[in-house]
Parts: structure tokens; C-alpha cells; sequence
């Protein structure tokens, strides 16, 4: 992957302190969406509509052993079908958002396309090669993962620049001499100022250190960025800024995303696509202005009708002294 130009790092920064919240951009009218989408389909129907990411008849299963159960069954362990037959793939240049409630597999299944769980069932093929157990050294460059929880994916012990560091030094991405000047690129392009290379964690707030996991994703160059509900866990202050970031890195870079969520506004601003999950099986799948506009299946109609909406109303004026 080339190297972003200064103008490209320029745009692709964001920041979220004093300033406050930053603005989501205004989401596309229907209509947009669709044509949109009509013309990213003809790019990648002209480009053969590479998968660089796909996972088929996809099956995760997890035995819970102990407890009552296991006692009432003599042993026998419950299983827990967490993903259970998905197919799904990300295409080149687009953006794939999962959907669903909290507990319907979303997580499970993107750390299966990540390669950090080997699957009951079913296969999981980076640009076509199908991963065998773990992903190789060269698999794990292609597709990078942005975890949910800021908190706990970075280690309190080690600073900024020892992270990024890190994994430019075990994949070989530059030569040692050059770590530290790609380091400070990579602070750069997620918006965060050069002296954060010398802090620790605790010493950013969760947007800043979201940041920090971002820029560790894009430290190996992938081509596709698994998002695990990456605003969840932040002050909705700094949701718009960290989505904001992820279409500049998008169009700067080129990558491809699977971005999951069970937010649906977010899901609708950002994806090109949409597969709705639910009980471990993607029950509907189209392009995005399709779904919200004519949702085919029960589950994804009460989705969308589980979205909060400002009606207009007038407010009773209250009569009396007040208190």
C-alpha cells in the first residue's frame, strides 16, 4: 500500500478535545443511497468483484460444561450455537455493516473472519486463499480488527510507541530504523498529536485511545478493517468523531470494512451494504437504502421500528405556581 501524501493525512484527522462534539455527517436521502450503491456495484462488477474477505456456512459452537445442566445430563454439555451456518463477504472497496442485537453473534463471527477463533464449521478465505487454523504471518496483513472496548485492548504498560512498535517490528512492515518515524505517521493519520508516542494509556480518554487501536489496525497496511462496534463504548460526544475518521481512512486508504454494530443510525451512515443477524443466522441482506427502505423479514421491521424518533408535539403549558 502507498504511502498517504501530507494533504491526505491532513483530511484524515480528527479531533475531539475542546471543541466538543463533532457533527456525523448528514446521512444520504434514499435515493442517494441507492444510486450510490447502483454505482458501486458496477465497479465491482467491472473489476470482477474481488472478495477479499468471505466466510461460508460459517459455524461457531461453544460447550458449556458445569452447572445444573450438566448435572441433570449426566455429564453432557450444553452447546451454545453463537454463529451457525452465516454466509458473508466484504468486496473490495466497500463497506459491510452486521447488525443485530447484543448476544446474536456478531462478535463471535467477526473474530472468526479475524482468525482469533478456529471455527466448528464451515470456512473463512482471505482474497480467495481459505485460512487453515491460524492465519499466517502474510494472512493477518490483509485483514486487521479494531476491538469494542478501548480499555482493555491496549496494554497498560506499555506507551503509544512501544504498541505501534511492536507491530512493525514482528511483521517487518519497515526497517527498525524507520520504525519510529512510521509510528509518528501512524499517530498522525488517526488524528492524535506526536508527543502521544511517549505516553501510556491512561493517560488518553476513550476516543483517544480508540484512536490508538485504529492506528494499530492500519500499522500492518490491511486491506480489510473488521470494526467491533467501535463507538459503543464511548460518550455519544465522540461517536461522530470516531465514525467521521473511519470514512476519511476509507476513502484515503482504499480499505475495505466489516463494520459491526447494533446501532442502526450509524450502520445506515456508514455501510454500502447490510446483513442483519439474529440468533447466530443472517436472516436479511441487500444494500442498505433496500433494507431500510422495504425490510423483507419480522426481525429487521422490528429493528427499525425499535429506533427512537423525535415526534412533533406540543408540550401541555402547566397551570399553577411551581415549586
Amino acid at each position: 500500500m502507498s504511502e498517504p501524501s501530507n494533504e491526505a493525512l491532513r483530511q484524515a484527522q480528527g479531533t475531539e478535545g475542546a471543541q466538543g462534539a463533532t457533527a456525523l455527517r448528514p446521512a444520504q436521502s434514499a435515493e442517494g443511497q441507492a444510486q450510490g450503491a447502483t454505482a458501486l456495484r458496477q465497479a465491482q462488477s467491472a473489476e470482477g468483484a474481488e472478495e477479499l474477505l468471505a466466510v461460508q456456512d460459517l459455524h461457531q459452537h461453544f460447550a458449556r460444561r458445569g452447572g445444573l445442566w450438566a448435572r441433570l445430563n449426566r455429564g453432557a454439555p450444553a452447546v451454545v450455537k453463537a454463529v451457525d451456518g452465516v454466509s458473508l463477504a466484504v468486496r473490495r472497496g466497500e463497506t459491510v455493516g452486521l447488525v443485530g442485537e447484543s448476544g446474536c453473534g456478531k462478535s463471535t463471527l467477526s473474530r472468526c473472519a479475524a482468525g482469533l477463533y478456529v471455527p466448528t464449521a464451515g470456512s473463512v478465505r482471505y482474497a480467495g486463499q481459505q485460512l487453515r487454523g491460524t492465519p499466517s504471518r502474510q494472512q493477518r496483513r490483509l485483514v486487521q480488527m479494531v476491538f469494542q472496548d478501548p480499555y482493555s485492548s491496549l496494554n497498560p504498560r506499555m506507551t503509544v510507541g512501544q504498541t505501534l512498535g511492536e507491530v512493525l517490528r514482528y511483521h517487518r512492515i519497515v526497517p527498525r530504523e524507520q520504525v519510529r518515524g512510521r509510528v509518528r505517521e501512524l499517530v498522525e493519520l488517526v488524528g492524535l498529536p506526536s508527543r502521544a508516542i511517549d505516553q501510556l494509556p491512561r493517560s488518553f480518554s476513550g476516543g483517544q485511545r480508540q484512536r490508538i487501536g485504529i492506528a494499530r489496525a492500519l500499522a500492518l497496511e490491511p486491506k480489510v478493517l473488521i470494526a467491533d462496534e467501535p463507538v459503543s463504548a464511548l460518550d455519544v460526544s465522540v461517536q461522530a468523531n470516531i465514525i467521521n475518521l473511519l470514512l476519511d481512512l476509507k476513502e484515503t486508504l482504499g480499505l475495505s470494512m466489516l463494520f459491526v454494530s447494533h446501532n442502526m443510525a450509524v450502520v445506515r451512515q456508514i455501510s454500502d451494504r447490510i446483513a442483519v443477524m439474529h440468533d447466530g443466522v443472517v436472516v436479511e441482506e441487500g444494500p442498505t437504502a433496500d433494507v431500510f427502505a422495504r425490510p423483507q423479514d419480522a426481525y429487521t421491521q422490528l429493528l427499525l421500528s425499535s429506533v427512537p424518533r423525535l415526534a412533533a408535539q406540543r408540550i401541555p403549558a402547566v397551570e399553577g405556581e411551581l415549586r
